[in-house]
């Protein structure tokens, strides 16, 4: 009897992407298959599993994040190591922008043609943008902070707010953990049996999650049949500089410096670090979301590159907003892009505000859609420009951006991959030393 071998994930989704390319080059907007078909429709389908999964995911990381203070022993020394960590790596992201931007100063190409761009796109994109700026994301990194904290438990589920999820399953699962060890005293029946409801919960999201994983390629299909078929291929001759400055950045931090501070570091072969993680980095290019991810780069981490549960969930579940390197370096290179286009001289000090803007703005806007193309009106307001000039601006980006927030999240999964790696690799060396 002949047995068919499944597939691997990251093939499904390369041929996804395949079929969507050709479905959106081929057809564009027009009906097909006697006009049965048309790739919005299948763009609408499509979208309607990712969302169904970054739905689930937000649950995911808060029962994991329980799960995690029941079985596992996470402790400052090991937060201390995270954010350590996350702070190197944006670090080198910064530097790689800074340096590409300085030593080639791509953007002054487009000096004394942005008239002549910007009269070929609409504007109407970027007003959409610019009121599509959440409320509350401010400059101002104490209001961010304060815009964490929730006005009651089941706000941050509703807003889908990861950042106030983490805070609020870290505070559940301490005092947990706290009670059971140190505050009660009698019988512990209690405890245990919710000890349980949150071991179970977790594995019942992980199959739901499982099942809907099976419709992604699917999905991922008419996702990138309706983008290819709305914005074609031919803006990419128009905005190739800017397109080439952007991703030289996101893929020298992503494919050369993570496999290298894996291997070298972490003591993780290269190959293995993206045959391991194939899974995830194409699960985050297809569906533009590094959160929707999670369960893959989870999966990921433990079955195929035998890191730690511990050091994963640290990383993936706690670690996520942290590890916005692609946001960030996206942010500051694109706002130095289009300074040096209208011919604005900046300073180091005045590049580092940008660098200061766009990690404060990254992290305010962190779980929220095309959060890249979002926020980047508030770090474009740092060098001085008008929301007139900002609006005209935008259009500019937005046709391209599609692409590029698919990169951008690549190397958000990478980031995740690559902390957890290493604080694994931290911890063995730790284990070895007692």
């Amino acid at each position: 009897m002949l047995i068919r071998k499944k597939l691997p994930l990251s093939l499904q989704v390369f041929i996804g992407v395949s079929i969507g390319t050709f479905l959106g080059v081929v057809f564009g907007t027009e009906s097909y298959l006697s006009g049965f078909l048309k790739n919005e429709t299948l763009g609408q389908l499509g979208m309607l599993v990712i969302r169904l999964l970054k739905t689930l995911a937000t649950p995911l990381i808060f029962v994991a994040i329980l799960d995690a203070f029941i079985h596992t022993e996470i402790n400052f020394r090991h937060g201390g190591r995270l954010l350590g960590i996350c702070g190197f790596n944006l670090m080198v992201a910064m530097f790689i922008g800074l340096t590409i931007m300085n030593v080639f100063t791509p953007g002054e190409s487009w000096t004394n043609h942005i008239s002549e761009l910007t009269a070929q796109l609409s504007p109407e994109a970027a007003k959409t943008i610019v009121k599509m700026i959440p409320e509350g994301v401010t400059l101002n990194p104490l209001k961010n902070v304060m815009s964490y904290i929730p006005e009651n438990m089941l706000d941050p589920f509703i807003k889908n707010n990861v950042i106030s999820v983490i805070l609020m399953a870290l505070l559940i699962g301490s005092a947990l953990r706290y009670v059971k060890h140190h505050a009660y005293v009698g019988d512990n029946t209690g405890i245990h049996l919710l000890e349980k409801l949150i071991t179970e919960t977790y594995h019942v999201l992980l199959q739901m999650l499982s099942w809907v994983i099976l419709a992604i390629p699917f999905a991922i299909t008419g996702v990138v049949a309706q983008v290819v078929g709305k914005s074609g291929l031919s803006i990419f001759i128009l905005l190739s500089i800017f397109l080439v400055t952007l991703l030289a950045g996101l893929f020298i931090h992503s494919l050369i410096y993570y496999p290298l501070m894996a291997s070298v570091v972490g003591r993780m072969p290269i190959k293995r670090y993206f045959s391991g993680g194939a899974d995830a980095i194409l699960m985050g290019f297809s569906t533009n979301s590094s959160l929707a991810t999670v369960p893959v780069t989870l999966r990921c981490l433990t079955e195929k590159m035998n890191v730690s549960t511990r050091s994963s969930r640290l990383s993936v579940l706690i670690g996520t907003n942290l590890n916005n390197d692609g946001i960030i370096l996206y942010e500051a290179m694109t706002a130095l892009f289009l300074a040096q286009a209208l011919g604005f001289n900046l300073e180091l000090s005045q590049q580092l505000l940008i660098v200061a803007a766009a990690v404060m703005v990254g992290a305010g806007v962190s779980g929220i859609p095309e959060a890249g193309l979002i926020a980047l009106p508030l770090v474009l307001s740092t060098i001085g420009l008008s929301e007139q000039l900002i609006i005209a601006l935008i259009p500019l980006i937005a046709t391209i951006d599609w692409i590029i927030a698919r990169c951008r999240s690549v190397v958000n999964v990478m980031s995740d991959m690559l902390v957890a790696i290493l604080l694994d690799r931290f911890e063995d060396k730790e284990i070895s030393a007692n």
